[in-house]
């Protein structure tokens, strides 16, 4: 079966990187958007197997011009679709809190599943929802970790063997515990509240292992960087020496990056699931391991 990688628009650069890795030619999806907001998809000549990556960070229009491709894809002969989306949107809403408002997880996973054969994402931002199977009925799911990635990315920074990992809430604890034991590293996780879309409170405890030590943040989202200020604000005031922060998806501004080096982090790194400015991280070697069945032989 013959396989091509096709990518939407702003996704080149992780494209080609897995490209790259998978002796794999990339090809752009064209999308020219009219004056009266419409979009026009044109893919190129597609094969048996089309691998389309999409990262679905700023989803509102990219979820219809993904649409628009998977069916030209369709029309162009191709027989299965394997959608790569290493950030996947409208995880958090699991449930309507109250009358009337829309489970937008749902209804993304039941969109997603009427156009394609599998979906490979990374970390989805999970949380009620214990996994993403039971959302699909004909898609198959294969949920990846960023951890390894994030493990080496430390391990080629060569940072002190008495580094300690740090993450910001209950909901880290399986990235900091995987990573933690790859690098040989102790951790920490801290208790945190909402109370808005900015506005956290954060409780520490066993914050007297920072002192006069380094401090890895690790967060899976980061989105203002509202919990990532206030973590930091506490580890810096226990005694750590310096704040560096690791992010699997920067979803934040350039004035949150900001914000964050003025609240106390020295250097700020992600993966390459969003485009950003941060990007240090690159995904590719940890979704070509799965991709390989995509392949011929």
């Amino acid at each position: 079966m013959k396989t091509t990688l096709h990518f939407m628009p702003e996704d080149e650069d992780g494209a080609e990187r897995l490209a790259d890795r998978m002796g794999l030619v990339s090809q752009p999806v064209h999308v020219h958007r009219f004056p009266d907001g419409e979009s026009q998809v044109r893919v190129s000549k597609a094969t048996d197997c089309s691998l389309l990556y999409c990262s679905l960070n700023n989803p509102n229009d990219k979820l219809i011009e993904l649409m628009f491709a998977a069916h030209a894809l369709r029309q162009s002969g191709t027989r299965r679709i394997v959608l790569i989306a290493p950030y996947l949107c409208y995880m958090r809403q699991d449930k309507a809190f109250t009358p009337g408002e829309a489970v937008s997880q749902q209804i993304i996973c039941n969109y997603l599943d009427t156009l394609f054969d599998r979906l490979i994402t990374v970390d989805p931002h999970l949380h009620r929802t214990a996994t993403l199977d039971p959302l699909f009925q004909r898609t198959d799911i294969s949920v990846l970790s960023a951890a390894p990635a994030l493990a080496h990315h430390i391990t080629q920074k060569a940072y002190a063997s008495d580094t300690v990992l740090v993450g910001p809430d209950a909901e880290s604890r399986q990235w900091i515990e995987n990573v933690a034991h790859n690098v040989n590293m102790p951790f920490i996780v801290a208790r945190k509240t909402r109370h808005g879309d900015r506005q956290v409170s954060i409780d520490l405890p066993e914050t007297a292992i920072v002192k006069g030590r380094p401090a890895i943040l690790i967060d899976d989202l980061v989105s203002t960087g509202s919990t990532l200020q206030a973590v930091t604000a506490l580890l810096t005031s226990a005694g750590a020496t310096w704040v560096d922060g690791l992010i699997v998806h920067a979803l934040l501004s350039q004035q949150d990056e900001k914000d964050l080096i003025a609240a106390g982090i020295r250097t700020l790194a992600s993966t390459d699931s969003v485009q950003h400015k941060s990007n240090q991280i690159w995904l590719a070697s940890v979704l070509a391991e799965v991709l390989q069945t995509e392949i011929d032989p």
